[in-house]
Order: C-alpha cells, then sequence, then structure tokens
C-alpha cells in the first residue's frame, strides 16, 4: 500500500501537470463546465493531494535495492540540486538563463530528478525522481510543441539581479540541506 501511494501520487501530479499540453480540450470541457474558478481550486486540491500521497507514500516506503549508484554519484547530486534550485529560481522573472533554457523550471526539475537517480539506486527513488523526471521531459516536449518556435524573452535581468539569484539559490539550498532529514527522511551529508 506504501509504493501504491507514491505511484499514485507522482501519476496524480503528473497527469493533472501534463492535461494542459497534452489534453487541452478536455482540460477546457472540465472548466468550462464547473467555471474557471472551481476548476484552479479543484486542481490545486488535487496537486496538494498528489504531493501529501509522495510525501506519506516515500516516508513509509521500505526502499529495496535495484541498482548501485555510482561512487561519485552523491557529489554530482549536490552539484545538480544547486544548478536545480538556480533554474527554478530563473524561471520566476527576467533571467539570462532564459536566453540559454526555453523551460528552465521544467530543466530544473529533470536535472534534479537525474542527480538524485545518481545518487540513489533503490526503488522508491525509481519511481519518485524517475517519474517526475518523466513528466518534466514529457512536459517540456509536449509545451514546445505547442508553443512552436521558441521566441527568447526580450528582456533580461540586470548583473545585480542575476547576483541576487545566485545569492538567493544559496541560501535555499542550504535550507533544503538542512530540511532534507525532515522531508525525506535522509541527511544530505553523514548519512
Amino acid at each position: 500500500m506504501n509504493m501504491e501511494m507514491l505511484i499514485v501520487g507522482v501519476l496524480l501530479w503528473s497527469l493533472i501537470h501534463l492535461m494542459k499540453s497534452v489534453m487541452p480540450r478536455l482540460r477546457a470541457s472540465i472548466q468550462g463546465a464547473v467555471g474557471e474558478g472551481p476548476h484552479k481550486g479543484l486542481v490545486t486540491l488535487l496537486l496538494l493531494v498528489s504531493l501529501a500521497l509522495m510525501v506519506f507514500g516515500w516516508r513509509s516506503t521500505t526502499a529495496e535495492f535495484v541498482y548501485d549508484p555510482p561512487a561519485w554519484g552523491r557529489h554530482a547530486n549536490m552539484t545538480l540540486m544547486f544548478v536545480a534550485i538556480l533554474l527554478l529560481g530563473a524561471a520566476q522573472g527576467a533571467s539570462r538563463i532564459r536566453q540559454w533554457i526555453r523551460h528552465p523550471m521544467l530543466t530544473g526539475v529533470l536535472i534534479w530528478a537525474v542527480g538524485h537517480l545518481l545518487a540513489n539506486g533503490d526503488n522508491k527513488s525509481l519511481v519518485l525522481f524517475g517519474g517526475l523526471g518523466l513528466w518534466a521531459l514529457i512536459s517540456i516536449i509536449t509545451i514546445s510543441r505547442n508553443e512552436g518556435v521558441w521566441v527568447k524573452p526580450a528582456k533580461i535581468a540586470t548583473a545585480g539581479r542575476e547576483l541576487l539569484s545566485v545569492v538567493i539559490a544559496a541560501i535555499l539550498y542550504a535550507v533544503l540541506m538542512f530540511l532534507h532529514p525532515w522531508f525525506a527522511g535522509v541527511p544530505v551529508v553523514g548519512g
């Protein structure tokens, strides 16, 4: 039942997010039937349920060995996590990063997933990180297909704004490292 919660959480998260880019007509008909406000509320509720299922499923599933991650995987993951956080931040406003990466948030999620798969070789890691990484990759492909040719944003951030983004990413990185044992059940360092 525990692994099932994790699987359902990942699937629910993925399906809700993919609905806009993969099934836009179905999404529009649901939104038309219930109204925009209730639709947003329902989506938010379902996303919170999916997060709860993922957290509880992860925390209650016993890890079983599937593959041996590389010895350097844990260190690579720690580096990739900083990059992922920086990309998630770049998606929130003007950034020079957006001149090179079309979907910084989804790319950040994909990097987060790959990093964690390099550091962990158990069944629940494959489901959580593999599943969310696959969702991010499918989203990048389907959104890009739907949007057509990429038009890079005209607005870029100042050097000061970019430096601030790096500082904020470093602070978030430190906070996540500190909180990791509480939400993931595993310390990042010394575990």
